[in-house]
């Protein structure tokens, strides 16, 4: 029997979703790792994006341990994060049309390259202006989001469509709208977000994915390791002097 103490719902919660995408996106994560390993291979490079609480999962995969060192995050100063004071500035920037593009226009990325993108909602300018830049631009576009807020919410976008419109690559994280995962009666509102946990690991099942892509090619893929092991800081020295015209996040 489960515990059904608040906690335990919650992991309970938590679980469900995450067997859920495992199972419903298995596909979906299999082309988005081989879109990656793709571009690797030709030389390209990898970018992710995320606003607000959405960038936590893009920065996972970020010069991150066990993870592919060719992955950069693009970040738009104020709304990466929750450093911004006041916080509620990052929510606004969302909303603020043109963004996007004077952030493209001035970042490494270009054609041939691959740009994650992680929006909850997916209806606010800025993911979505992102992307149909991006696209335009002949960059490669994978957007991580949940597809039932384009079903229950009006877009904040002046196309009126969502992240999930223009993107070569969907992974729908399942979770519903409002984010919240548990309700009670003597609360007047719902609580406990799941979509960080269920986001990062989507994230993490395609960078997975990608290295196996790779590995299955002959390539070996370009993995950090911790420096917190011996012999971590030498690898990742290598790695990084090997691909130096592909990571941005040491310069």
């Amino acid at each position: 029997m489960s515990d059904r103490t608040l906690a335990g719902q919650f992991f309970d919660a938590a679980i469900g979703l995450l067997q859920r995408v495992r199972d419903e996106e298995a596909e979906s994560v299999t082309a988005a790792g081989t879109l990656l390993a793709d571009t690797v291979a030709d030389g390209g490079r990898l970018f992710a994006f995320g606003a607000g609480h959405s960038s936590l999962a893009a920065q996972d995969v970020v010069y991150r341990a066990g993870g592919l060192a060719l992955m950069n995050l693009l970040a738009v100063p104020g709304a990466v994060g929750v450093d911004v004071m006041p916080a509620t500035l990052g929510s606004a920037l969302e909303r603020v049309d043109g963004l996007a593009t004077a952030v493209l226009e001035s970042s490494p990325i270009r054609s041939g390259d691959a740009l994650v993108i992680v929006s909850l909602s997916g209806r606010n300018a800025l993911p979505v202006e992102m992307a149909m830049t991006a696209r335009a631009r002949g960059v490669k576009v994978i957007g991580v989001t949940s597809v039932a807020y384009a079903t229950q919410t009006t877009s904040r976008h002046a196309s009126g469509t969502y992240l999930k419109d223009h993107c070569d690559l969907v992974l729908d994280s399942r979770i519903a709208v409002g984010d919240a995962e548990l309700t009670l009666d003597t609360v007047p509102a719902p609580f406990a977000p799941a979509s960080t946990v269920v986001t990062s690991a989507l994230l993490q099942a395609v960078m997975a994915t990608t290295a196996g892509v790779l590995a299955d090619r002959g390539i070996e893929p370009p993995l950090l390791r911790s420096g917190n092991v011996d012999g971590g800081h030498e690898w990742n020295g290598k790695v990084f002097e090997q691909y130096a015209d592909r990571i941005f996040y040491r310069r």
